[in-house]
């Protein structure tokens, strides 16, 4: 049986992302925890945030967990969801500026209030529905029509600097990259876990995928 850890650091409620994994895997043994030793236990890691970035970095300054997600990052599947994805970039502008992880090369910056979309002025936060326009192809999108909609809540988004780690954009007052992809590392701006059948079968993708791009 799949052992799927979900990283509780402490800014989300996780609650509903295992119950999705549940109800998308079946048998997986899902739980959620800071602990490194079970972050290292695990077959597969996923990374979900919701709020500051600056609370979910200061779980890193713990040498033991950022070793064991370190090494989760170098070699099992790994699903970063919203914060998960911004905190695997370079820096983030967010809680004053914050480094990142530096998995994914760029940046990650807040919408700016004076774009506009289909001639209105954007609201921010993002949240709601939008299209998900794949750009590569990979093994999560497996049965995942292109231009789905996926449902997101987010005010700052990446700046990718690597065209080739992008695997999906979405746009909202501009185009960002909101699904990158990175060897043995997926991860999405957009919530999965609340994106109803698209969302399910995504995450059911990712407990099926081999880390093989």
């Amino acid at each position: 049986m799949s052992k799927v850890l979900i990283a509780d650091f402490g800014t989300g409620n996780l609650h509903s992302v295992i119950n999705a994994i549940e109800v998308a895997g079946g048998s997986c043994e899902v739980a959620a925890s800071r602990a490194a030793a079970r972050i290292r236990r695990a077959d597969r890691l996923v990374l979900p945030g919701q709020g500051a970035i600056g609370t979910w970095m200061a779980e890193f300054e713990d040498d033991e967990v950022r070793s064991a997600v370190d090494d989760a990052l170098r070699n099992k599947p790994v699903l970063g969801i919203c914060l998960g994805l911004q905190a695997l970039y370079q820096h983030s502008e967010e809680d004053g500026g914050v480094a990142g992880l530096g998995v994914l090369a760029g940046r990650v910056i807040r919408f700016d209030r004076r774009l506009t979309d289909a001639g209105r002025t954007i609201k921010v936060p993002h949240m709601g529905w939008s299209r998900v326009h794949q750009r590569r192809d990979h093994p999560l999108w497996k049965g995942v029509p292109q231009d789905a909609r996926f449902y997101f809540v987010h005010s700052y988004y990446a700046e990718a600097a690597e065209s080739a780690e992008v695997a999906a954009v979405a746009h909202y007052g501009l185009e960002f990259a909101c699904a990158a992809a990175r060897q043995n590392l997926f991860a999405v701006q957009f919530h999965p876990e609340k994106s109803r059948r698209q969302g399910l079968r995504l995450l059911a993708n990712f407990l099926n995928w081999d880390g093989s791009d």
